[in-house]
């Protein structure tokens, strides 16, 4: 980088910090140093920093890393500036910080900038660091830092290793503290509605058209198994990024780091995390390829498609009041229109099928970024697909909650509207299959919607069977269940 003689003299609010390429101006107060701040002048793309909870993993990385380093005697023994026992307790504090969410402000660099993460694998080294060095008392803005970002928190480590590794720590501890937390909500609640509602006769309906009865509890039913369906796919998306890349360093050979390193840093955050993280069986596949995020994310837009079809379902299922269905009634949660007084709106159903659209989209970025990405021994997308990913799990998260506590709890049945429509409906013939053949049925059905007469106005008028025969055949809570 090529400097003026005044660029040499930064203002008040400015210090210079210096890297391999030359001197940058950085932030007075801020703890990154001058290869965030290149990045940050390097990509002015979308505004978009990295999700908290991937800032927070790459913190518990850090943090796992300088655990196996010094308990390896790497980072007090070994090195060209070795570390004393204050200097790594301070940088392990530091990492805490970042783990925990302390340093945020400090995390500036777009998310689409180098496809490897350097950038803020760099981000996370200089404020470690920096911190660090103040934590011990030490300036933060000396040119030589006394706890090193390369030197020391990145040590036994490179980018390669490590990002993915924060990738994989974030979206399997975000999926296990948010979402399945909120799918189990969401299939609690269908499970005690269709308890609820198991008396409820209804119309089904396939085609959009009328079909045989059902109660509304085994309707609901259906939606409570998809949601446990969906719980069982987000426990396998968590399953697909427990291995850890960390240990293969650049390109999977390990170079310039402990045989255990990659070990013992997986056993630290499984420890710390109370998840099952393991170091990754073949760490050439684990540095080059993204395979696990991509079956992660299938299982995420898995659960977007059940969310968007449950939801729309109820949608349908609530409309009206008066010229919809209205099998249900769903809460009003605000006015439904700036221009018809009194109209109430599905709006929860709504956001839910909105956000699952975007998921289901954004399982596209993931793909392409899976697929076509990697070449050789690194994928170079892997920002945008840790973001994505993190995006998908927080939209999934907080739409179910949503949708649990403005609308799918206070869902009430009206069972007057569901019956009502039974006795209406053509599809009734279809238990007289059994006694009259599906010809006559045909005819009957046919009949009936000619004349507007019900199926079984239609049996007695013309004595089709005894009524004792008619009467059972006809019964909706015996057409919800199968018979000899």
């Amino acid at each position: 980088m090529t400097m003026n003689p005044a660029d040499n003299d930064p203002s008040p609010e400015m210090r210079i910090e210096r890297d391999s390429m030359g001197d940058v101006h950085v932030p007075a107060n801020a703890y990154y140093g001058a290869q965030t701040q290149r990045a940050v002048d390097n990509f002015p793309i979308s505004g978009w920093t990295l999700a908290p909870a991937m800032i927070h993993a790459m913190g518990r990385v850090k943090y796992a890393c300088g655990i196996a380093n010094r308990d390896l005697g790497k980072l007090t023994r070994t090195g060209k500036c070795p570390l004393n026992a204050d200097q790594v307790d301070a940088m392990l504090a530091a990492a805490r910080e970042v783990a925990d969410g302390k340093l945020d402000d400090h995390f500036p660099i777009d998310v689409f900038q180098t496809g490897s993460g350097t950038s803020s694998n760099m981000n996370v080294n200089e404020v470690i660091a920096n911190r660090a060095t103040e934590i011990i008392g030490g300036d933060r803005f000396s040119a030589e830092k006394a706890i090193h970002p390369n030197d020391h928190v990145n040590m036994g480590q490179s980018t390669n290793d490590t990002f993915p590794t924060a990738i994989h720590v974030a979206v399997a501890f975000e999926i296990k503290n948010s979402l399945l937390p909120a799918l189990q909500r969401l299939a609690d609640t269908f499970h005690k509605q269709s308890k609820e509602w198991d008396q409820v006769i209804k119309i089904g309906r396939t085609h959009l058209m009328d079909a045989t009865p059902l109660r509304l509890g085994q309707e609901f039913s259906g939606f409570a198994r998809q949601l446990d369906l969906s719980i069982d796919r987000a426990q396998q998306a968590m399953q697909s990024v427990l291995e850890l890349p960390v240990g293969g360093t650049a390109v999977g050979t390990g170079i310039n780091t402990h045989p255990e390193f990659g070990q013992r840093v997986s056993a630290v955050l499984a420890k710390e995390t109370s998840m099952d993280f393991v170091e990754a069986v073949n760490h050439f596949e684990a540095n080059a390829q993204r395979d696990g995020l991509v079956s992660c994310h299938g299982q995420l837009k898995t659960i977007a498609t059940t969310l968007f079809n449950v939801s729309n379902n109820i949608r349908w299922l609530g409309s009206g009041p008066r010229c919809g269905f209205y099998e249900i009634a769903l809460p009003s949660r605000q006015p439904g229109s700036s221009i018809m007084p009194g109209k109430v709106n599905p709006v929860m159903c709504e956001s839910m099928m909105q956000l699952a659209a975007r998921v289901i989209g954004n399982d596209q970025t993931i793909t392409i970024s899976g697929a076509t990405g990697g070449q050789f021994q690194l994928n170079i997308m892997m920002p945008v697909m840790g973001q994505t990913t993190l995006e998908s799990i927080q939209l999934l998260s907080n739409g179910t909650n949503a949708f649990v506590d403005f609308c799918a709890h206070e869902i009430k049945a009206n069972r007057d509207v569901c019956e009502s429509f039974v006795e209406k409906s053509l599809s009734m013939v279809t238990s007289l299959n059994p006694h009259i053949g599906y010809e006559m049925a045909s005819k009957i059905a046919k009949e009936a919607f000619a004349t507007g007469k019900t199926i079984r106005q239609l049996c007695q008028e013309q004595d089709i069977l005894p009524a004792d025969t008619l009467q059972e055949a006809l019964d909706p809570l015996g057409m919800t269940e199968p018979h000899e």
